[in-house]
């Protein structure tokens, strides 16, 4: 098991970690686009209930969680049980504000945690005018339009807080390299499945008696919770934190850009200058060099270059 663990470390560490989030970029626009289409059929946390089971499915025959759990430390299953109740509410907390907000404002609020961690990082004023190019480029990108459903902007604010939460003990899971990271990825899928449990699964048994529905609940289990996190955990273990909080700011370019090719949607002027002052920031941000003693998550080279050895993300 070591041993494939260190050759499948190998094999990924062969492609640069941006490509992997880009991968995970594109899935991540194409779960709630499957998703929606459930939603008057099997419900909001029906919806939630069947994306993390598929995940949990794909991932137990794969990763053996009861592995995992056995061979970990106290403190890593206290982790794994915060990360698997972050997913969960996470993930019920976005389907719950989608369905009273449009995908644009909650993308907006939950960009904003974001920021924060890409502030936390930043060591130079070179970084914080990146940082201020790459959100203002992405605000070009997401048509937010404010909303005085209070609901659902709890619910949105909620999600947000919680996808801060994800970055932050994503990376703290892979710290050890990429195949340990998936491999508890894989152990807190299954705890997720026991904390939406109660909630969704009632809902969700309408899917069982339809074919279509199931593969489309599948479906969007495969785009939204697997492909993504797995392409995630990938980037995270080598890229620092605050760099790859910054680098979310590629998501609504990437949308921008799928909206071109597959749906003929022309981008305006706006669009155009969003995309090019997200790139610019992306591309300027640079972490501050550290002295090898002290060197942490945030050392390294710029985003457009990347070490050849794994970077130890600190939570």
């Amino acid at each position: 098991m070591a041993a494939l663990a260190i050759g499948f470390t190998r094999l990924t560490d062969k492609a640069p970690p941006h490509l992997w989030f880009c991968v995970s970029a594109v899935f991540h626009y194409l779960g709630p686009a499957f998703a929606v289409l459930l939603f008057p059929s099997v419900g909001v946390l029906g919806v939630a209930w069947l994306r993390i089971a598929t995940a949990a499915a794909f991932f137990t025959p794969v990763t053996r969680p009861w592995r995992t759990f056995g061979n970990a430390d106290t403190q890593t299953r206290l982790l794994l049980i915060a990360f698997g109740a972050c997913l969960a509410l996470m993930n019920c907390a976005f389907y719950l504000a989608l369905e009273r907000l449009p995908l644009s404002l909650v993308a907006a609020i939950e960009f904003v945690g974001t920021i924060v961690l890409a502030v936390i990082g930043l060591r130079s004023g070179r970084n914080l005018f990146a940082l201020a190019l790459a959100v203002g480029g992405t605000f070009c990108l997401i048509d937010v339009r404010w909303s005085t459903d209070l609901v659902g902007l709890a619910w949105a604010l909620l999600n947000g807080v919680m996808f801060v939460a994800y970055v932050v003990l994503g990376h703290r899971l892979a710290a050890r390299g990429a195949a340990n990271g998936i491999a508890n990825l894989g152990a807190a899928m299954c705890v997720a499945l026991l904390f939406v449990l109660p909630f969704g699964f009632g809902e969700a048994m309408a899917a069982f008696s339809s074919p279509l529905l199931l593969g489309a609940a599948i479906g969007v289990g495969i785009c939204s919770s697997v492909i993504p996190y797995i392409c995630d955990q990938l980037a995270m273990s080598r890229l620092p934190r605050s760099s790859f909080a910054l680098m979310l700011s590629l998501l609504p370019l990437s949308a921008t850009l799928i909206g071109v090719i597959v749906l003929a949607q022309i981008p305006s002027w706006t669009d155009l200058a969003g995309i090019a002052l997200v790139v610019i920031g992306v591309a300027m941000h640079k972490p501050a060099p550290q002295p090898a003693s002290e060197a942490g998550p945030d050392a390294g080279d710029s985003l457009l270059s990347y070490p050849g050895k794994a970077v130890s993300p600190q939570g």
